[in-house]
C-alpha cells in the first residue's frame, strides 16, 4: 500500500493523541531503566497496546513486549522499537530528567516507543483501510546487542509468525524534520573486550621489583591506535576505541592488574577478523615485552552483528517518506559507525529490513532555523559536531515537539506502506 491519500488521512488522528505522547514520553524519560531490567517501562507499553486493541503479550525474551493486531489478509509488518536506557547520569537539566541516579535514556529509546505507540493508534482507528497483520515489537536490552536475540530464541516468530518486512528507526542528532536511511550496509559490527594485563605489583618506591601492568597497559593503548592507521586499507572502515584503563588504588602501590576495556567497529568480516587479530597480537606482544609472567586475559563483553538493510525495502519506503515529508527532508547518511541489534529479526525471519534515523535536535544548535540548509551543511562537514550533544552522552535531549511528529509519522508511513490495501 503506498496511497499517499490513505496515509495522509490516517495521520489526521495524530493532532488528537499528541499531548498524551508527550506526557508518555516524558514519563518514561525521568524514569529510565538498564538493559534486561525494564520492567516498569514494559508493563506502561503493554497497558497502553492492550487499551488500542491490540492482543498483547510481555515477558518476551525477558521483558520484551509483542503487541499484534490482526486485519484481514495480507503481509505481517513487523514494527520494532527498543526501551532500554544507559548507565550515564543525565545532566540536561530538564525538568523531566532522569529521577535515578547513573541511569538516563542517552539514545532516545523512550522516543522510540513513544513513537510506535504513536503509531499503533494511529493503524488500529485506520484499520478501515489496510489489511493484514502488525507485529510492533517493543524489544528489551538494545544496549547489550542481546535482546533482539532473546526475543528470537523466546520463540517470537513461532508464537507469533514470521514478518514480511521489519521496520525500525531511531533518534539521531540531526534536526528535527529530516529523515535518513542508506540501502546495504547501514551499520556496523561492534565486539566490546575487556582485557586484562597481569603484572607483579610492589612498592611504588622499587619499581625495579615488580613488572608495571600500568606502563604495559599504556603502551597497549598507544599501539591499540596504529591498527586503523597502519593494518586497514584506506578504501575500508574499522574503529578501534579504548574507552576504559583501570588500574591501581594508591600514587605509591603498583598493582598487580589492569583492565582494559575496547570497542570495536567494522563492516565486513574480514575486516573484523583481521582487527580483532591485531588486537590479540598487540595485546599479547606488549605483556611479553614487558616480561609479564601471565598471559593477558580477553573476554567478549557485547557482540552486534552488521547490519544490512534491503536496498529494495529502503527505496520503497524512502520514496514514501519524500512524499509524506518532502523529498529535500529525505536524505541518505551513508553506512554508520553505530551498531544495532535490529537486523537480528530480519536475519532471523528471513525478511527484509529497513532502518531509518529520524533528526530529535533543535535547529538552534546548529545556529539557524532552515532544516535542510543544516542538513547540507552537517552532510558536506561544514558542522562542528562535537559542539552537537550526541547519543550516549549525557546533555543528549531530543525536542518532545516535533520529535514524536515526526516519529510517530515515519512509523505510520512505513507501515502503511508495507501492509495490503483493503
Amino acid at each position: 500500500m503506498s496511497d499517499v491519500t490513505a496515509i495522509n488521512s490516517a495521520l489526521a488522528g495524530l493532532d488528537a493523541i499528541r499531548s498524551d505522547l508527550a506526557d508518555f514520553y516524558r514519563d518514561l524519560h525521568t524514569h529510565p531503566e538498564l538493559s534486561g531490567a525494564e520492567h516498569r517501562t514494559a508493563d506502561e507499553v503493554a497497558k497502553r497496546a492492550t487499551a488500542l486493541g491490540y492482543q498483547v503479550t510481555t515477558g518476551v525474551g525477558g521483558t520484551g513486549v509483542v503487541a499484534v493486531l490482526a486485519n484481514g489478509t495480507g503481509p505481517t509488518v513487523l514494527l520494532r522499537a527498543d526501551f532500554d536506557a544507559l548507565p550515564i547520569r543525565e545532566a540536561t537539566g530538564l525538568p523531566y530528567a532522569s529521577q535515578a541516579d547513573l541511569v538516563m535514556h542517552a539514545c532516545g529509546h523512550d522516543m522510540h516507543a513513544t513513537c510506535l505507540l504513536g503509531a499503533l493508534k494511529l493503524l488500529a482507528d485506520a484499520r478501515h483501510s489496510w489489511s493484514g497483520t502488525v507485529l510492533a515489537v517493543f524489544q528489551p536490552a538494545e544496549e547489550t546487542g542481546r535482546g533482539a536475540q532473546a526475543m528470537v530464541d523466546d520463540g517470537l516468530f513461532d508464537r507469533f509468525g514470521k514478518p514480511d518486512i521489519v521496520l525500525a528507526q531511531h533518534t539521531a542528532p540531526f534536526p528535527v524534520g529530516v529523515v535518513g536511511g542508506h540501502g546495504g550496509t547501514a551499520a556496523a559490527a561492534t565486539d566490546a573486550l575487556r582485557i586484562i594485563m597481569h603484572g607483579h605489583g610492589g612498592h611504588g618506591s622499587r619499581p625495579e621489583v615488580t613488572i608495571d601492568p600500568v606502563v604495559m597497559a599504556a603502551a597497549t593503548v598507544m599501539r591499540l591506535q596504529t591498527i586503523v592507521s597502519r593494518e586497514v586499507a584506506a578504501d575500508d572502515a574499522a574503529v578501534v576505541t579504548v574507552g576504559m584503563m583501570r588500574a591501581g588504588t594508591k600514587d605509591n602501590i603498583i598493582p598487580d592488574d589492569a583492565e582494559l576495556r575496547l570497542n570495536i567497529r567494522t563492516f565486513t568480516p574480514e575486516t573484523r577478523a583481521k582487527v580483532l587479530a591485531a588486537v590479540d597480537r598487540i595485546v599479547q606482544a606488549e605483556a611479553a615485552a614487558a616480561g609479564a609472567e601471565w598471559k593477558p586475559d580477553t573476554t567478549v563483553i557485547d557482540a552486534f552483528p552488521v547490519l544490512v538493510n534491503d536496498i529494495d525495502a529502503t527505496r520503497r519506503t524512502m520514496a514514501a517518506f519524500g512524499e509524506i515529508f518532502g523529498p529535500d527532508k529525505v536524505f541518505d547518511p551513508g553506512r554508520l559507525t553505530g551498531s544495532e541489534d535490529v537486523g537480528t529479526f530480519a536475519t532471523a525471519a528471513g525478511a527484509p529490513i529497513c532502518f531509518w534515523l529520524f533528526g530529535v535536535l533543535d535547529p538552534e544548535l546548529f545556529g539557524s532555523t532552515d532544516v535542510v540548509e543544516i542538513l547540507h551543511d552537517i552532510m558536506t562537514g561544514q558542522v562542528d559536531l562535537k559542539t552537537i550533544p550526541g547519543p550516549h552522552t549525557a546533555t543528549y535531549a531530543p525536542v518532545i515537539d516535533p520529535s514524536i511528529t515526526i516519529g510517530v509519522t515515519a512509523m505510520t508511513t512505513a507501515a502503511l506502506t508495507w501492509l495490503g490495501t483493503r
